[in-house]
């Protein structure tokens, strides 16, 4: 703890009778100097301890604050499940535990069905909750007007034919399907290696049907809290019908839908709950409008064989490496836009690029224009292909380009 400074010694006057006037007065000014400066440094010390006090007001008020919250209940969140005549019944988020409480009658007018609600140790109903739309809109990312057209997919014909057949014919030509007495596939699944196009092929459906395209990753599915995945599974459905036409990309699926153990940990139980309720809204896809889902995942071998049987994913598409053909396509989207030398021959290229993914050409042409660059050329030239192949062999000793988001 800081000492408090010590005042300053009073300064006295002390005249002698024999003194002159003259000597008087030199003594009378000596004295008011030194009362100046013991004023000035008791002024001092006087702001110094005004601004000790207020930094321990500031303290003293925080501790305050601090204690008040410890000594608060800490409150829950709920779901009202049903209101009844004699009170609530309230769902708590993480143990799904319900209960019927009572609520005062004020707040009992403002809480109807389905409304997120803030509960003590007691299960009762302090106060409501904002809607959880903006938690939703977070969670998942929603591209109204996807810009991907199929002409930025190289490499990939058969395959965009069969999306197209499974998710754009029943949204663009539905009656057609009413016609022949068929039902639209109900799901398509995109598999294969990393970086070979499966979110494009995706986005590129839902830009050619002028759909909401709305993408979640399986892992942002599996949640902390019981009940919470299964949630937000239901919360993902919901808004796609309030987007219809929609269509619903979930990448990484395999992190929800993965085959099922023995295993007894509370976090597989509720990845299974969550998978679950993904096969529930899957199975009722028929009556939800103009929606369809696509799936991808690049852990075929993993997947549970509850969400592969026809009615779920109608359609499993596989989306591989591309040949030398698709290769070369590839390389032709990604450098349209570039100025190419004359001696740069993309079918070269594409054969000594034998094993790439699309996203790894995509950034060999990056890497090629950043060669150029570095020399002050604005005409990428064969040389710098082979320096950026160079680059990459050296890096990891094969196709070792990061992939980027393709």
């Amino acid at each position: 703890m800081s000492r408090s400074p010590s005042l300053p010694d009073r300064p006295t006057l002390d005249l002698d009778p024999d003194m002159s006037p003259s000597e008087r007065l030199a003594a009378l000014h000596e004295h008011f100097s030194e009362v100046q400066r013991v004023n000035r440094e008791l002024q001092q010390q006087l702001t110094a301890a005004k601004e000790r006090q207020d930094d321990l007001i500031e303290q003293v008020d925080k501790l305050e604050r601090q204690n008040e919250t410890l000594k608060t209940s800490s409150l829950y969140i709920a779901t009202a499940e049903e209101l009844l005549d004699d009170g609530v019944v309230i769902k708590q988020h993480g143990n799904n535990q319900e209960v019927l409480t009572e609520v005062s009658p004020q707040l009992r007018s403002e809480i109807d069905a389905g409304d997120r609600v803030a509960i003590n140790d007691s299960f009762t109903v302090k106060q409501t909750l904002e809607s959880e739309t903006d938690a939703r809109a977070q969670a998942m990312q929603i591209d109204s007007s996807p810009d991907v057209t199929y002409d930025d997919i190289g490499g990939l014909e058969s395959q965009i034919r069969e999306v197209r057949e499974a998710v754009e014919e029943p949204l663009l030509n539905a009656e057609q399907f009413r016609e022949v007495g068929i039902d639209p596939p109900s799901g398509v699944l995109l598999h294969g290696p990393p970086g070979t196009g499966k979110t494009m092929l995706a986005k590129a459906v839902a830009n050619e049907t002028d759909a909401t395209f709305i993408k979640m990753a399986g892992s942002e599915l599996v949640q902390k809290f019981i009940g919470e995945g299964a949630k937000l599974v239901r919360d993902l459905f919901e808004l796609a019908s309030e987007r219809e036409p929609a269509i619903v990309f979930i990448d990484e699926i395999d992190a929800i839908a993965s085959k099922r153990t023995e295993s007894k940990t509370s976090g597989d139980a509720e990845v299974q709950r969550t998978m679950m309720q993904l096969l529930s809204e899957m199975d009722g896809f028929e009556d939800r409008g103009e929606i369809r889902i696509i799936a991808a995942t690049n852990r075929f071998d993993m997947l549970d064989r509850a969400i592969l049987r026809p009615g779920r994913f109608d359609r499993l598409i596989e989306v591989p490496k591309p040949d030398f053909e698709g290769r070369e396509r590839i390389l032709e989207i990604h450098t349209r836009e570039m100025n190419l030398a004359d001696s740069v021959a993309l079918a070269e290229w594409a054969d000594e690029t034998a094993g790439f993914t699309g996203a790894e050409l995509a950034s060999l042409t990056t890497e090629a224009g950043m060669f150029a660059i570095r020399d002050g050329r604005i005409e990428v030239e064969s040389e710098d292909f082979a320096d950026a192949i160079e680059k990459v062999e050296a890096a990891d000793g094969d196709v070792g380009i990061p992939v980027a988001f393709y």
